[in-house]
């Protein structure tokens, strides 16, 4: 049974602003490029090769897409290490022996160790027990915060969540962990809790908040609250288990994960550092445009009538290259990676358990239509737009795919993405304080002209920044 909530009616007043607050400014890719170049200045933090600028160290991943020969970025194929573990096998050996992983892996990115039956038992439980609000917390949440985007919900519940730490501030490791495995515990039922308010406040309906289900795995937990009484099988919470997994970390330098180590580094508390992670991985460059490749495979198969004729396939998506199709962006979403290059190993492990579930749901036709996306997308963009770099699919290629034949709406895509990064973040968090407890801040060089003040009454009507 769960608790009914009703749901109040929100109006937003807001107030005209003036055109001129928006003259004068000007993009920063407006600055010569001969800056960048004259102070050697990385964009992004990008090198010209496409690698990322060595800022730190770390001992809890690797992601691997290419080596370095003679100062040369040479492409090799993809690996995701964790703790020095292959992630295929983290991946294949709990799926052979038909039991969760995620919360093994979780284990493992939080102590650094794989742990005995003992001791993931203890784990599970610790977080199982976590799953409840504090009390008084759903009087206020999410009853008058909700929104149509779960994400920043799930954001400003983490910073709500504060309030209810007698101790918020604690960095000590038993805090940290502790701290840990309540956001590991209770981010599955905030996405869906901030789903039903989003769609009760629609529909001027009472809010229902599910009850947990003690014992569940986080796959298990998740289905369950966004299933309800249609329920789920066994294989269904097994295939979302693997996307779990594959999610759960990622490198220390992906955005959400170095906003988590930057706010870390200040010795700010654990909340602020998760929710600034969660607001990054909303972003549409990072997390929040896994729903476009569904959006993309969707409008393929409207207008290829034979999916399995290459030449005619390869022609659509020549026409979505030239942004003449689909959304006009001239991207095909899926294809290609900042550090994969022949492969990415988290794509193929989704395609290899996905098959399975799509002989059963009657989904294997799409799942070839993807596959072959996969295959001709990289050479259509290299024909296309004389791309010379080498472009793989990478794991958002199916991961709507997979999350569509789970049943799980779009808008709950990039939730889930951040409800198992979450173990990711907090590794990386732990490291970062820690490890190097030096804050991070790197440098910006001013590029600006020099003003004279002009007394209020002397300046032009229209103010400008830049000369």
């Amino acid at each position: 049974m769960g608790e009914k909530y009703p749901m109040p009616s929100v109006s937003l007043g807001r107030p005209p602003v003036s055109d001129q607050l928006y003259v004068g400014f000007r993009a920063i890719d407006e600055v010569p490029n001969e800056l960048f170049e004259k102070y050697d200045v990385k964009r992004g933090l990008r090198n010209a090769d496409g690698s990322g600028v060595l800022v730190g160290l770390t001992t809890i991943s690797n992601v691997h897409g290419y080596n370095m020969v003679d100062g040369k970025l040479v492409p090799d194929e993809g690996d995701l290490i964790y703790r020095g573990y292959h992630i295929r096998d983290l991946v294949d050996n709990p799926q052979k022996e038909d039991r969760f992983g995620y919360e093994e892996i979780a284990y493992l990115l939080i102590s650094g160790a794989l742990p005995t039956r003992d001791q993931l038992a203890d784990f599970k439980a610790r977080i199982d027990s976590r799953r409840e609000f504090p009390t008084d917390f759903l009087g206020v949440f999410p009853r008058r915060t909700s929104s149509h985007s779960i994400m920043n919900v799930m954001a400003r519940s983490i910073l709500l969540l504060y309030a209810f730490d007698p101790t918020p501030d604690d960095t000590s490791p038993t805090h940290e962990v502790d701290v840990a495995l309540s956001m590991l515990g209770r981010l599955p039922r905030i996405a869906a809790i901030a789903q039903a308010a989003d769609r009760a406040a629609k529909n001027n309906e009472c809010l229902v908040v599910p009850a947990a289900e003690p014992g569940f795995s986080m796959a298990e937990t998740v289905l369950d609250i966004l299933r309800g009484d249609e329920g789920f099988t066994h294989e269904e919470a097994m295939m979302l288990d693997v996307m779990l997994m594959l999610h759960a970390e990622h490198g220390g330098g992906n955005n959400s994960t170095f906003s988590c180590r930057v706010l870390s580094s200040s010795g700010t508390d654990a909340y602020s550092a998760y929710a600034a992670a969660m607001g990054s991985l909303k972003g549409p460059k990072h997390g929040g445009a896994n729903f476009k490749v569904g959006q993309m495979i969707d409008d393929i198969a409207a207008h290829v009538e034979k999916w399995d004729d290459d030449d005619e396939l390869a022609a659509y998506l020549a026409r979505i290259v030239e942004g003449q199709a689909f959304d006009k962006s001239g991207l095909i979403y899926g294809l290609g990676h900042a550090v994969y290059t022949l492969s990415d190993p988290r794509a193929q492990l989704v395609k290899r358990y996905a098959r399975k579930l799509a002989k059963n749901k009657g989904q294997e036709e799409r799942l070839d239509l993807i596959e072959r996306i996969e295959k001709l997308g990289p050479q259509v963009m290299r024909d296309v737009k004389g791309t010379k770099k080498p472009i793989c699919a990478n794991i958002d290629l199916y991961t709507g795919f997979v999350y569509s034949m789970l049943g799980i709406p779009q808008e709950m895509y990039t939730p889930i993405f951040a409800i198992a990064r979450m173990a990711g973040w907090a590794s990386h968090r732990m490291e970062e304080l820690y490890g190097s407890s030096r804050i991070i801040r790197p440098a910006y060089n001013s590029y600006m002209p020099e003003n004279e003040y002009v007394p209020i009454d002397e300046r032009a009507k229209v103010s400008r920044i830049w000369a």
